[in-house]
């Protein structure tokens, strides 16, 4: 049976976790550059994935407050579908990138209360795609991957100018009923199919697309 929910697989870093994601039925993979995570790949290693990527499958790049220099890097070397920017980029920064390098752009935007659904809006007027994913915890480091959940009740029957993916604490445990709360038609999810921090599992990432309604 063929899910209606479109899933991405972030952080992926081996072949094996590659061709999980892809056996699975994932509509994109997302590759991390930021090295402060434990997901964080070589310019190298995500070319090696995206190569062995099947077309249809759609690759994502994801990073945090990265310069011109880093982006024009990392698009020569690695084939991409999209830019995923996971940090403090303005919405003109979201243009600028758009412009740069002609790729879509998804950006991710933080939820804790209801005080933080403007930014959504704003940024629906320019990105492709939105991540609605969970606010990092105060001091924490990583600005997603943090295997947080918000109140999905915030965002339930929200609709935005541009599609978006829901993220942020997703399991294979709980991503029928966070689709069910929220009428997500796309969900991403890192951490909730790993066994360790960074460390992906084949049979979580099969649970988790098979979870999908």
């Amino acid at each position: 049976m063929t899910s209606n929910t479109r899933a991405k697989i972030c952080g992926l870093s081996t072949p094996e976790t590659l061709a999980a994601a892809v056996a699975g039925g994932a509509s994109y993979v997302g590759f991390v550059f930021f090295e402060k995570s434990p997901r964080n790949v070589s310019l190298e290693t995500a070319r090696a994935l995206a190569v062995e990527t099947p077309p249809g499958v759609a690759k994502v790049a994801l990073t945090v407050n990265a310069d011109d220099a880093f982006l024009d890097a990392l698009v020569e070397a690695v084939p991409l579908d999209m830019l995923q920017l996971h940090g403090r980029e303005s919405a003109a920064r979201v243009g600028e990138v758009k412009a740069r390098y002609g790729l879509p752009v998804m950006k991710a935007v933080g939820v804790a209360d209801a005080g933080d659904l403007a930014a959504l809006d704003v940024y629906a007027g320019v990105a492709d795609q939105l991540l609605v994913d969970a606010k990092p915890p105060k001091g924490g480091v990583l600005p997603g991957g943090n295997g947080l959940a918000f109140d999905w009740q915030l965002i339930a029957g929200r609709r935005w100018a541009s599609p978006w993916m829901l993220a942020g604490g997703l399991t294979p445990e709980n991503v029928e009923e966070a689709i069910k709360l929220t009428g997500a038609t796309q969900v991403d999810v890192s951490s909730g199919v790993e066994s360790a921090p960074g460390i992906k599992d084949l049979d979580r990432i099969a649970d988790f697309m098979k979870a999908l309604p």
